[in-house]
């Protein structure tokens, strides 16, 4: 989808109807972190006010990274409530990355839940099972701005996780990947193994684990 296809995106358009139906505390879920091999999936949910104004918001892949930072300080800043959750590479392994992610919206929206009272969710692509009413919306980090904010709120939270992590293990420029499958993070692993944080049922970890290479 290009810029000018989003651009045209009404992203307010499930919120608004919402809001008609007299719902005005809508919290947007998204999870970032199902294809990495190292570290946790994380989580969040958003609660913006209704003159909620950002331009440029929309699904956090499709902005820089700079450009996600700002937007995050000023999401966090003016949103009536957020709340961030993630499971363990421990977890992942057990209960697989589609449930994990799964779970970490629940804690997400949790968290939120003990700040407001919480009245309809939009997730994602994401069916949830939950206590009050929610939506499943295929593409919903361009669809929903509350589903965008909440996207922007889980990737910086987890980008800064693996620059923290880079800073203590610098041979496997954790801050360049973030822990995604590339070649460079390939050659890392083939050079110096396994560290604690990887997802053992991941197939790359599973060849290092049998002593293959990459």
């Amino acid at each position: 989808m290009t810029k000018e296809e989003i651009s045209k995106i009404d992203n307010w358009k499930y919120e608004k109807e919402l809001y008609k139906q007299g719902i005005n505390y809508i919290g947007g879920v998204d999870e970032v972190g199902r294809g990495p091999l190292i570290g946790p999936v994380v989580a969040a949910c958003c609660v913006l006010p209704k003159n909620f104004k950002l331009d440029g918001l929309t699904d956090s892949k499709k902005i820089s990274e700079k450009k996600r930072e700002e937007f995050y300080d000023y999401i966090v800043n003016n949103c009536i409530a957020y709340g961030v959750g993630e499971c363990s590479p421990s977890e992942i392994d057990e209960i697989n990355i589609y449930e994990a992610s799964k779970k970490a919206m629940i804690k997400a929206i949790d968290k939120v839940k003990s700040q407001i009272s919480l009245e309809h969710i939009l997730a994602d692509a994401m069916p949830l099972r939950l206590d009050i009413p929610s939506t499943s919306i295929i593409k919903g980090d361009l669809k929903s701005i509350s589903i965008s904010a909440a996207s922007i709120i889980a990737k910086v939270t987890r980008d800064r996780m693996m620059i923290e992590l880079d800073k203590k293990y610098p041979e496997y420029d954790f801050k360049n990947h973030k822990g995604y499958p590339t070649r460079q993070h390939y050659d890392a692993l083939n050079k110096y193994g396994l560290i604690d944080g990887y997802r053992k049922t991941y197939k790359p970890v599973i060849k290092i684990l049998k002593g293959e290479k990459l």
